[in-house]
């Protein structure tokens, strides 16, 4: 028999088990007696019974999913409903509901970078931003982390359109890019700016109304926003935010919105009920980074190398990606569940481990996080 013309997988199976990078799922039970650290549900709003009535709510009125794509049978009236709400929130004219935020990132990138464009895109971007950017039509340029002059200058070697792209919260250190700054850099050379706040909606901002609100971009001309409704609102999906004239742009050319089943009900159901929640307690938001302020304090005077936090994010660095796994294992074996980051998810190949500062810890649960991590560590 000829031999398998996947047989190549088995050298790079064995190639991750030699660096240590052997990833494997782990199902959890529905009820788990873990302390939640490695989730992104910020304000604590996954299982929030306001939330999940809602979500059931919506899939008994609209059924279990949305039948077709956004275009033929896929838009309800909660959808619209949806981005209408979330645009008046976040302080843009506009939103495009997507069936995840890295839908949304690929449409963002690519419906808004083609044939002769320039994408400039920061070194620490997700890889949602990092797959747009290979799948537009746009030349790209990466720059240096966080750098407005380095944005500055790839911008000044182009002459035809242009947008910058970054996070506005890196996902593996929690840090806030300099939006200010870039959309200076931009507004100099006239390029648009796309921000992805996914780790900023619910978070950063007025009441967590996003990074780009705390800035002064919300609802400015050259700013697009795209969000993620899995991570502060406690559901699943994703949006854009921007112009009219932008949002118009993608429902007729964004492949991931054309050709995608829109997002079940259920899941707008939630996301809307979220945002109304915040709404009514936008207190939330500093909680989440009052969390995030003293679990990175404490870990610190444990004398653990933790990066400040921006937003709700905290890492916490590691030796190796094969001390990392086992850090975060023997955090699992003492009852709390930490993100494990390696090598290819960090871009600077620092392993770490990544805690979710949510809004509804207590007192308590911090002592114990901070008590089982450092003593897991020694």
């Amino acid at each position: 028999m000829a031999e398998s013309p996947f047989a190549w997988i088995d050298e790079q199976a064995r190639a991750r088990r030699r660096a240590g990078l052997v990833r494997t799922l782990r199902p959890r039970p529905a009820d788990t007696p873990l302390l939640d650290l490695a989730s992104n549900d910020y304000l604590g709003l996954a299982r929030h019974p306001e939330i999940t009535e809602a979500a059931a709510r919506a899939a008994r009125v609209w059924g279990g999913g949305a039948t077709g794509s956004r275009l033929v049978t896929g838009s309800t009236e909660l959808h619209a409903e949806l981005e209408r709400e979330l645009a008046e929130f976040c302080g843009f004219e506009s939103a495009l509901v997507f069936s995840s935020g890295y839908a949304a990132n690929l449409a963002a990138v690519t419906a808004l970078a083609p044939h002769g464009s320039l994408i400039v895109s920061d070194a620490g971007n997700h890889a949602s931003l990092i797959d747009g950017c290979r799948l537009a039509r746009g030349a790209t340029q990466v720059v240096a982390h966080a750098d407005p002059e380095a944005v500055r200058k790839a911008l000044g070697t182009h002459s035809g359109p242009a947008v910058v792209v970054s996070d506005t919260v890196f996902s593996v250190d929690g840090d806030a890019a300099p939006l200010t700054g870039l959309a200076g850099v931009c507004r100099e050379s006239g390029a648009g700016l796309v921000v992805d706040d996914a780790h900023g909606l619910g978070v950063l901002g007025e009441g967590g109304r996003g990074a780009p609100h705390a800035a002064g971009l919300a609802g400015a001309a050259d700013v697009v926003a795209t969000v993620t409704l899995s991570k502060s609102f406690g559901s699943q999906g994703g949006a854009v935010l921007g112009p009219a004239r932008v949002i118009e742009h993608l429902v007729n050319a964004a492949r991931t919105f054309i050709f995608d089943t829109g997002l079940a009900p259920a899941a707008a159901g939630a996301a809307l009920a979220a945002l109304r929640l915040l709404r009514r307690e936008p207190e939330r938001a500093a909680r989440a980074r009052a969390v995030a302020t003293e679990l990175h304090t404490r870990l610190t005077a444990e004398g653990l190398e933790a990066v400040r936090p921006d937003a709700a994010v905290v890492s916490v660095r590691a030796p190796s990606p094969e001390q990392a796994v086992r850090w975060a294992a023997d955090c699992r074996e003492a009852g709390l569940a930490v993100g494990c980051f390696r090598p290819p998810s960090v871009p600077d190949g620092i392993s770490r481990l990544r805690l979710t500062a949510r809004a509804d810890l207590t007192g308590g649960q911090i002592d114990r996080a901070v008590r089982v991590i450092s003593e897991a560590r020694r």
